[in-house]
């Protein structure tokens, strides 16, 4: 039976797949609203984006569309990304997708801002305290799951995400009510359905989100840190996954990668100095802004995000 947060979820996942507004049409609706949902910042800014927030300990569930400043300075909230969302009905919205497979050239987003938007999304979607090794499991199954949900994870790749020694993986995202129950034991592969709509009614081909997958495992597979734990690991990998800004290096929020990673927010610094350490970081610093934070990464660990002479077939 799926947790009233599941629940929550498929109800707001309907609405964003019939209530989605054309880009030109949106507007901040926090700033409409007084912006009461979060706590005093600089003023609206950046494009609107479409906004999951968790409040009360998940009693409650917000979808709305917010700035991308109100957006970073809301509590337990994720941007949605437009790769997750269709139109119409369910049904009718496989076959679009089915057809834009079909005959589509891949030319989507990154892999690393595929990986970034999940990483967003499941910070809202999975329960604060959800362990480092269940988030990467997390990760692998909703890029490598099919428009039925159903997703096969090979006991090769178990061990190399190196979450072979971490079975609450699966019983925490069982608790959760994001999967259905493993159907065979870990070291020969695991099969299992995803319960989260929004993740199962993802547009992008699964040959992109493969792709992705991909990344994912090759940059956790790196010398500097595959020797780590999840939770470094997991940083590295939100790190890796953050384009650079104009000035030529990555930046975000402390409290976003926080969030992201499920990490509380005075656990950063060590972790951050840690894979400066192992030498994936060749440095990080605060912003001009307190909250933000700039990182460089290291010479061999500049990823372009691009594997496009991947095949898919490696990773169903």
């Amino acid at each position: 039976m799926r947790t009233a947060p599941s629940q929550a979820l498929t109800h707001l996942a309907a609405h964003a797949r019939h209530d989605f507004l054309p880009r030109h049409l949106r507007t901040c609706q926090c700033h409409s609203h007084g912006c009461r949902w979060h706590s005093r910042h600089r003023g609206c800014s950046g494009p609107v984006l479409l906004v999951l927030t968790r409040e009360r300990g998940g009693r409650l569930w917000r979808l709305a569309d917010t700035c991308a400043a109100c957006a970073a300075a809301t509590d337990h909230a994720a941007v949605v990304p437009d790769t997750v969302l269709a139109t119409a009905s369910p049904a009718a919205s496989v076959n679009r997708i089915r057809q834009r497979q079909r005959r589509r050239v891949p030319h989507g987003p990154s892999e690393q801002v595929r990986v970034r938007e999940m990483l967003s999304y499941l910070a809202a979607a999975l329960p604060a305290r959800t362990s480092a090794a269940a988030r990467l499991l997390a990760l692998q199954c909703a890029l490598r799951s099919t428009t039925a949900g159903k997703v096969n994870i090979p006991a090769g790749l178990i061990r190399g995400m190196r979450i072979a020694s971490e079975p609450s993986a699966f019983t925490e995202l069982e608790a959760a009510g994001w999967l259905r129950s493993p159907t065979g034991p870990a070291h020969t592969g695991t099969s299992m359905e995803l319960l989260d709509t929004a993740v199962r009614m993802q547009a992008p081909a699964r040959a992109d989100r493969a792709r992705a997958a991909n990344w994912i495992l090759l940059t956790c597979q790196m010398s500097e840190i595959r020797q780590l734990g999840a939770t470094p690991r997991l940083l590295a990998l939100a790190l890796a996954a953050h384009l650079p800004v104009e000035t030529g290096s990555p930046a975000a929020e402390q409290e976003a990668l926080a969030r992201m990673c499920g990490l509380p927010l005075q656990e950063l610094t060590p972790l951050l100095d840690m894979l400066v350490a192992t030498r994936f970081l060749r440095s990080w610093a605060h912003g001009a802004v307190p909250e933000d934070l700039h990182w460089e990464l290291a010479g061999r660990t500049q990823l372009t995000g691009s594997f496009s002479g991947l095949e898919a077939d490696r990773v169903t």
